[in-house]
């Protein structure tokens, strides 16, 4: 099937989404007595979206907080402290999204970044589509950042992230996202980095040397501004391969098989 105007694909973080909407809303409840205010929210907001002019649209979803990664590193972040009420509504939103006639991928084994970023990578294979847009302000997310064709929109405050956007904000290229982010941790996915190793620095390095294992092991040779840079070579030597597994935690997978063709994403209500 051809299209006669340029294709873009939007692809939803659903678990931000509702998180979002959770606290964004006052509480509603359905005739069944159950809390919907969130995901009324979401679909509302997923709903704006086409009537603005998306056409092909998924929303990925974390169905199960838990993922792989929880084997990996045994301080991963779990469903542990999530509101009951905010849980209890991922079912409920998958099956609104689904009857709304909307491509949802609920996240069982990986979780919905895996998902976002699998689509991404094979949507922009497509020669048909001009633009990906991943919609989420995860970190994680800005390693799928390819030139201006695979974008982040962080669509609270509207700001979009190409791969210069990137560089600007996090000082290293997409590709190296997940080094930068096995230096210093993602208290949100629940892994620390290494100690010593703060924003600038691991910027600093990365951007020169670019992922953990181009970076050498004696600081005489990485010549970069960087004060302690004998201290932190030397937590990188002590803890290489712990800084190896926070790079595969914070490595989105795009090996997931989700659909064929962006056809099958195009919205059907």
């Amino acid at each position: 099937m051809s299209w006669s105007h340029p294709l873009e694909v939007h692809l939803i973080d659903g678990t931000y989404e509702l998180f979002r909407h959770y606290y964004a809303l006052p509480s509603a409840r359905d005739e069944h007595g159950r809390e919907v205010a969130a995901v009324r929210g979401v679909l509302a907001s997923v709903q704006g979206m086409i009537q603005a002019g998306a056409t092909h649209v998924a929303i990925a979803t974390d169905h199960v907080i838990e993922s792989f990664r929880n084997g990996l590193w045994p301080g991963y972040k779990t469903g542990e402290g999530i509101d009951p009420l905010l849980l209890a509504q991922f079912p409920l939103l998958e099956e609104s999204l689904s009857a709304a006639g909307l491509v949802v991928w609920p996240m069982i084994e990986f979780e919905a970044d895996d998902a976002l970023a699998a689509a991404a990578a094979k949507a922009a294979r497509d020669p048909r589509v001009e633009r990906v847009i991943i919609c989420t302000p995860d970190k994680d997310l800005a390693q799928c950042v390819q030139g201006e064709r695979v974008v982040q929109l962080n669509r609270r405050t509207r700001t979009v992230f190409d791969e210069a956007g990137v560089v600007r904000k996090f000082g290293v290229l997409p590709e190296s996202i997940p080094d930068y982010l096995a230096l210093v941790g993602d208290a949100a996915d629940g892994y620390p980095g290494l100690q010593g190793w703060g924003a600038k620095s691991s910027a600093a390095v990365l951007s020169k040397f670019v992922h953990l294992e181009g970076i050498p092991p004696d600081a005489g040779d990485w010549h970069v501004n960087a004060s302690n840079a004998g201290s932190l070579a030397a937590t990188l030597r002590r803890e290489r391969d712990v800084a190896f597994l926070f790079r595969t935690l914070a490595t989105l997978r795009t090996d997931i098989a989700l659909f064929e063709n962006v056809d099958q994403l195009k919205c059907v209500a």
